[in-house]
């Protein structure tokens, strides 16, 4: 079992931790709480605030920090291995499950065809259909979490969840020997204002692709216990791209990915600045 870290809140103020388990078939969970509720307006001015003081240029030698950082290993280990790259070697298809008001399967929409533009090997696309589907995402009231929680975990395990981290977004993943991801659950409150939905939904639906081993030592990114961010900001897209690359395997080892890196990185980083260029 290992734990990766995920986003906690308390009150008005901005601590976080985000923490994940994996156990038998290697599930791998996140969690994220945020109790704040603020008008929408705000929120929104949240996003944009962020959006403005994003930090947008990197060395090669910070964005492979990072990298390293967040998608080998996990905050707490029990038992299973670390320390391979984890991710999805097929299409995605994400299935919304809403069971809330307000209703939000358009937003989430409008974040699975954010990924798919901005992660460049990454095959992830909405589908109507369950059974289709790889990652499902609920979205819930807070009054229901605990109760959504014990569904997909079990008593024991949703009591150990609720305890330890007092979670409000959650996400988990299923992989197999290989470290190949099979099945992903993202379950997010969907009452608690805009900029908290967005916070959480982009973090978990991330987590939920491979990389759950949160770093304070990394200022830049979202999986870091003490930054927010409400979108996909420039140096997490540096992220995925690397670990979405056609060359990028699961159960690569890290020296493995550091063979590849230097002939990776350059091509990751043209392609997103080229797809970040304000249009004309």
């Amino acid at each position: 079992m290992t734990f990766g870290r995920s986003r906690r809140a308390k009150a008005l103020s901005g601590i976080r931790t985000r923490r994940g388990p994996a156990y038998g078939m290697a599930l791998i969970v996140a969690v994220a709480t945020v109790s704040a509720v603020e008008p929408v307006a705000a929120e929104n001015a949240k996003v944009a605030h962020h959006r403005a003081i994003e930090r947008k240029t990197f060395t090669d030698a910070e964005i492979a920090d990072g990298f390293f950082k967040v998608t080998f290993g996990a905050e707490f280990h029990i038992a299973g291995g670390v320390d391979r790259i984890r991710k999805y070697d097929r299409p995605i298809r994400v299935y919304v499950d809403n069971r809330s008001t307000p209703n939000r399967s358009a937003e989430v929409a409008s974040v699975i065809a954010d990924l798919h533009a901005r992660i460049r090997d990454l095959d992830i696309t909405k589908t109507d259909r369950r059974e289709e589907a790889q990652i499902i995402v609920s979205l819930v009231h807070d009054r229901d979490l605990a109760r959504m929680i014990r569904t997909l975990y079990g008593i024991d395990r949703a009591r150990r969840i609720q305890r330890s981290l007092e979670p409000q977004c959650l996400s988990g993943f299923r992989k197999d020997e290989n470290s190949r991801i099979l099945h992903s659950d993202v379950l997010i409150v969907a009452d608690a204002g805009d900029f908290v939905f967005y916070d959480c939904i982009y973090e978990e639906m991330l987590q939920a692709l491979g990389p759950i081993n949160d770093d304070t030592t990394v200022p830049w990114t979202m999986f870091n216990d003490d930054v927010r961010m409400g979108f996909f900001d420039l140096y997490d897209q540096y992220l995925l791209n690397i670990l979405y690359d056609r060359r990028i395997k699961p159960g690569m080892t890290r020296a493995e990915v550091e063979k590849l890196l230097p002939e990776i990185l350059p091509q990751v980083r043209a392609w997103v600045d080229e797809n970040n260029k304000p249009a004309p």
